[in-house]
């Protein structure tokens, strides 16, 4: 089936990605285009295109086809001699318009759903994992924000007089620790107690519900400035102020070598310099965030302009979102509720795949949109 695949920025080619523009012919050789250099990652020459096309053409034809796509800058040389490839501008018309994803087999759901279930304590880096394994690409997943999570408990332990260690664990992911500036000379067991009235509230909501919480109730006690509950309270209130609310978004890689695999990066420096810059990369968690803020739930594939990297040029990043109403697509209604899962509101946060732009993304996206619905749905239990 023919699939819409959504950007993650403005970047279009010189056509303004409307394959409009092409003809029946030119967008059948497109598609050839692409699959022989997703296959081999060689350049295609007029011959190989022919094997591939669904209606005979003659080598001619083929190449008087490709000269027009390359004058729309949607093929290009990479040398003299060579055959032609697709430009970043050629592959985002081939996602946008000519893409069609592979349906997942039976086998491969119940695996993936079998592995996902087995994946216990911080998700994250198995799923990541699981991503490059099953991808041949590399995996990521961005965490969720804890102000996006429904807060479990808090404890609270002195580390020194002028400082709480507050420990924050969230009904799904992480735990966090934070250390928060407070002067007092309350014993542990005083602050198990403060610990306990906090709990009390912040139990089962989100941060920013427990903050408007302990605001409300603040008011109301002002009177009983001196009391133990006051105090808890606005204890709990400076947490949520002094960082706690300010959590970043961690962007877990992992499975470096599936990358070795494929022949762009069979030169050492080259893979470096992408390590490096993934592991740097503000532009990548920028572009990641904006998926989780954003309405759409849909896949968004980045090319290598997109990514704002030299040394991710001539790569994609594929990515869905999870959690919340994000990746329910694969199951109706009924189905989660036979599953016992209720879909939130709002995404938690991101998990794809990095690689070369030639990557099989017939493939890979059904994989991953996936993988996203089943973390989805094993949140929301």
């Amino acid at each position: 089936m023919s699939e819409r695949v959504s950007q993650t920025s403005g970047s279009q080619p010189s056509t303004a990605g409307d394959a409009s523009v092409l003809s029946e012919r030119q967008a059948m050789v497109l598609r050839a285009v692409v699959a022989a250099y997703v296959a081999d990652a060689n350049p295609a020459s007029s011959t190989t295109v022919s094997h591939l096309l669904p209606v005979p053409l003659s080598t001619a034809s083929i190449r008087n086809t490709m000269a027009e796509l390359a004058s729309l800058d949607l093929l290009e040389k990479p040398h003299a001699s060579a055959g032609r490839i697709p430009t970043e501008g050629g592959l985002r018309i081939f996602l946008d318009h000519l893409f069609e994803a592979h349906s997942l087999s039976a086998y491969d759901q119940r695996a993936l759903a079998d592995e996902i279930d087995h994946v216990e304590g911080d998700m994250m880096p198995g799923l990541a994992t699981l991503l490059s394994l099953r991808t041949h690409q590399l995996g990521f997943a961005l965490r969720p924000r804890l102000d996006r999570l429904t807060l479990r408990h808090l404890s609270l332990v002195r580390v020194a007089e002028n400082k709480l260690l507050v420990v924050v664990v969230p009904k799904v992911g992480a735990t966090r620790q934070r250390v928060v500036e407070d002067v007092g000379r309350d014993d542990q067991v005083e602050l198990d107690q403060m610990a306990a009235a906090l709990n009390t509230r912040v139990a089962g909501r989100t941060l920013p519900e427990a903050h408007r919480t302990l605001e409300r109730e603040l008011r109301d006690l002002e009177a009983e400035a001196r009391g133990l509950l006051f105090r808890s309270l606005a204890l709990g209130l400076r947490i949520f102020q002094q960082g706690i609310s300010s959590d970043e978004a961690e962007l877990v890689i992992t499975n470096h070598s599936n990358l070795l695999a494929q022949p762009e990066f069979n030169d050492p420096d080259r893979i470096r310099g992408l390590m490096r810059a993934l592991e740097t990369s503000e532009r990548l968690v920028e572009l990641l965030s904006c998926l989780i803020d954003g309405e759409s739930s849909e896949v968004s594939v980045a090319l290598g302009e997109d990514l704002e990297e030299p040394a991710l040029r001539r790569c994609a990043m594929v990515a869905v979102p999870y959690g919340g109403g994000a990746g329910h697509s694969a199951f109706d209604a009924e189905d989660m509720a036979s599953r016992g899962a209720e879909a939130s509101a709002e995404p938690l946060g991101v998990i794809g795949v990095i690689g070369p732009s030639r990557m099989d993304y017939a493939r890979v996206i059904p994989l991953v949109q996936y993988c996203s619905s089943l973390v989805s749905l094993k949140l929301s239990r």
